[in-house]
């Protein structure tokens, strides 16, 4: 991620997200109740309402919204909400969705930046992009790439050959143990972090067959149209590549939650508004985790402004906010009703 403009006196950042991972961690920070400004595509009627010949056209335009609701798919953030700014042809209080996508360049104004929130778009800008490789393969072919950002490089392609009548050609066998240990050379060079297996087909259970523990473990399966390099933008957009970005979320989460659960055995944790929020008065706690669950329902019962105070005052006594959103961890903080405080000391 690339931090463009800071300018805190205005409570605003200029951000252009450069990952499929900034734009989730770019969902979980805009809030309703936030402006958003950049360029956006809006439908103009060009026209009175009473001509017949009036016409509806596509025009780049820049607005500010007020966000009301945010939603992650499809590798697109969306931020749906209402019109508080723009060209005079544009009237104000109408919805418009900004439709926001990876290298798009746009402005989020809060009312207050938190520290957590701040931290965030920092440790994003340091972080080192997952190392994930595609493979896109048949009994015959075989697509190597990498990804990079939103795009891909293609970096090895090899056959096989299903003809067993000639002795030089590969036979189908050989040709996945020859995927196998290309995969086994990428993992050792590159240090790659998670694979995707991708074909047409059955083939992919052949190939499982003849990889070792360690690649399988990093390896997730995925099926496609056809075997070839037009395959791999097909497979961007499918929903396993999203899997692999929430299980690296969801491990970080996980030891966190495992951290309070181990504190909550030895007397150095709290849960729950009431005491959480005793112990934050009294500036004990280290660790804040907020499921966002709750974050969510509160909202919509209009209790928000007490879990941000809490927050505020939690890191002005310089505690840390960490907000839960992957499934397992979630679950185990909302049985603990979804507010928890890891202690500096015992209570």
């Amino acid at each position: 991620m690339k931090l463009i403009k800071k300018n805190l006196k205005k409570q605003e950042l200029t951000i252009k997200p450069e990952t499929i991972d900034d734009l989730w961690m770019l969902s979980q920070i805009i809030e309703p109740g936030d402006l958003i400004k950049g360029r956006t595509e809006r439908k103009i009627k060009i026209g009175e309402n009473t001509d017949r010949n009036i016409k509806v056209v596509k025009k780049q335009v820049f607005l500010s919204i007020i966000a009301e609701k945010i939603e992650l798919a499809d590798n697109t953030l969306r931020v749906l909400g209402v019109i508080n700014d723009g060209p005079d042809d544009i009237p104000r209080g109408e919805h418009h969705s900004f439709k926001l996508e990876i290298n798009d360049l746009f402005t989020i104004v809060k009312e207050k930046w938190l520290n957590y929130q701040l931290e965030k778009i920092n440790e994003a800008q340091k972080t080192v992009a997952l190392k994930i490789l595609i493979v896109i393969f048949d009994r015959e072919e075989a697509f190597f790439a990498k990804l990079k950002g939103e795009s891909y490089n293609l970096i090895a392609t090899i056959k096989g050959d299903v003809q067993k009548k000639e002795s030089k050609h590969v036979s189908k066998n050989d040709f996945y143990k020859e995927i196998s240990k290309k995969l086994t050379e990428y993992d050792k060079t590159d240090e790659i972090n998670h694979i995707i297996l991708a074909s047409p087909g059955f083939w992919k259970e052949n190939l499982l067959k003849e990889l070792s523990e360690e690649i399988k473990k990093k390896s997730i399966t995925a099926t496609v149209s056809q075997a070839s390099e037009r395959a791999i933008p097909e497979l961007m957009k499918r929903p396993e590549l999203q899997t692999i970005l929430e299980q690296n979320r969801a491990t970080q989460e996980i030891k966190i939650i495992d951290k309070l659960l181990e504190n909550i055995s030895k007397d150095s944790a709290c849960y729950g508004v009431e005491e959480t929020k005793e112990k934050i008065g009294i500036g004990a706690v280290s660790d804040l985790l907020i499921s966002f669950s709750l974050l969510r329902k509160s909202r919509e019962q209009n209790s928000y402004k007490l879990l941000e105070r809490m927050m505020i005052n939690c890191e002005q006594a310089g505690g840390k906010i960490h907000i839960i959103s992957s499934e397992e961890a979630k679950k185990t903080l909302d049985s603990l009703t979804g507010i928890a405080g890891i202690l500096r000391w015992k209570s």
